[in-house]
């Protein structure tokens, strides 16, 4: 029992989801590895969301309502931490959620499935192995996409590191968002925007955002967009972290 009086009680939390993600066994042993990588730079920027960050997913948030495809990309730790805010978000901004793992096993899809059923959402891609098409030049499992998501999305959001599948993507003509607390990462570079924040935190800000352009016409949509530089946003997301404020 981790006391709410414990300074670090927001982060211990995170990590016994993550925990028992992995004792359930729909999170790899590597996916523990991924998320004390994340909790490193979450401390490094406060664990808060900057200013930066919630004009990334602002504008992510107008690229989304203006997709015509547009897919959320799952895999065990974005399901362990934001399960039901991922179907929250895919609900108000018409997204499709499809599964996505490295490490993909029988298992793991079916659990991970199933947590997203039992929320309510009952159109989970991804899943059905017979029915996958493969991404070229991805070589991993995570070039199993479903055809009616991923394979033919005009835009996905990733959540975590994900730089190879990211990159054929982006070749492939997708539209990037990607959620990684590290901006040095390849995912980070390559996403046309990048939300340097803890997922917990972005995704109910997107939903709170949704609920508020979604009233705005296109045109307002796309000035957001057009006002949006991913190179400054890293770069400002990057002074954030600058150690020499904690000296």
């Amino acid at each position: 029992m981790i006391p709410k009086s414990h300074p670090r009680y927001k982060s211990l939390i995170l990590r016994e989801k993550i925990k028992n993600a992995y004792k359930e066994g729909y999170l790899a042993d590597s996916g523990m590895i991924a998320h004390g990588r994340g909790e490193a730079f979450d401390y490094l920027i406060g664990e808060k969301t900057t200013p930066t960050s919630k004009n990334a997913i602002k504008t992510s948030v107008a690229m989304l309502l203006l997709a015509k495809n547009p897919v959320l990309s799952v895999n065990g730790n974005s399901t362990a931490l934001a399960a039901k805010e991922i179907v929250d978000l895919a609900n108000e901004t018409n997204s499709k959620i499809e599964i996505n793992l490295f490490y993909r096993t029988k298992k793991r899809v079916e659990i991970i499935s199933k947590i997203y059923e039992n929320l309510g959402y009952n159109n989970i891609l991804g899943n059905d192995d017979k029915n996958l098409k493969y991404i070229d030049n991805i070589d991993s499992p995570r070039a199993t996409a479903s055809e009616e998501g991923i394979y033919s999305a005009d835009l996905v959001l990733v959540s975590l590191e994900d730089g190879d599948r990211a990159e054929v993507l982006s070749d492939n003509g997708k539209k990037i968002i990607a959620i990684d607390l590290n901006p040095l990462s390849r995912t980070a570079k390559i996403a046309d925007i990048t939300i340097v924040d803890n997922i917990v935190r972005t995704i109910p800000l997107m939903i709170e955002y949704t609920k508020k352009l979604k009233s705005k016409d296109n045109k307002d949509l796309k000035r957001i967009i057009d006002d949006f530089s991913n190179e400054n946003n890293i770069k400002k997301s990057l002074e954030h972290i600058n150690l020499d404020k904690y000296n």
